[in-house]
């Protein structure tokens, strides 16, 4: 596997990031509501410095000659790859569906099927206590 890393200019590159301390990880948790074991404290750590190692290494990497994109998910078409392969850029087409209106559920079909309902609005029990 070939790698095109290229510090041409290292004043553009940051340095690795510093390594994420434990009460960061902590202050999230705490705003994401969660409770962490001690296993999974030093697992989320662990993860969240080898993902930013990951991007430090992805912001080595010179990107200078790539186009940009407007869609990751675009589906190349073959003939459309080779008309416009000597401009620079793939044209991918429309990949997602026509945006047209369509009928929406039945509300009171929708109503009458949940387990509970005020007719106009689901009612389900509260998950968030402070």
């Amino acid at each position: 596997m070939h790698s095109n890393i290229q510090n041409a200019n290292p004043s553009a590159h940051p340095m690795p990031p510093e390594p994420v301390p434990l009460e960061q990880v902590l202050r999230v948790a705490e705003l994401a509501q969660l409770e962490l074991t001690l296993d999974e404290q030093r697992e989320m750590l662990r993860d969240l410095n080898a993902i930013l190692g990951h991007v430090a290494q992805l912001n080595e990497l010179d990107t200078r000659d790539v186009p940009a994109m407007t869609q990751v998910n675009a589906t190349v078409h073959a003939d459309a790859n080779v008309a416009s392969e000597s401009q620079g850029s793939i044209d991918s087409g429309n990949v997602l569906r026509e945006d047209a209106p369509r009928p929406s559920l039945d509300r009171g079909r929708v109503m009458a099927a949940a387990p509970e309902s005020d007719g106009t609005y689901f009612k389900v029990p509260k998950v968030i206590e402070r």
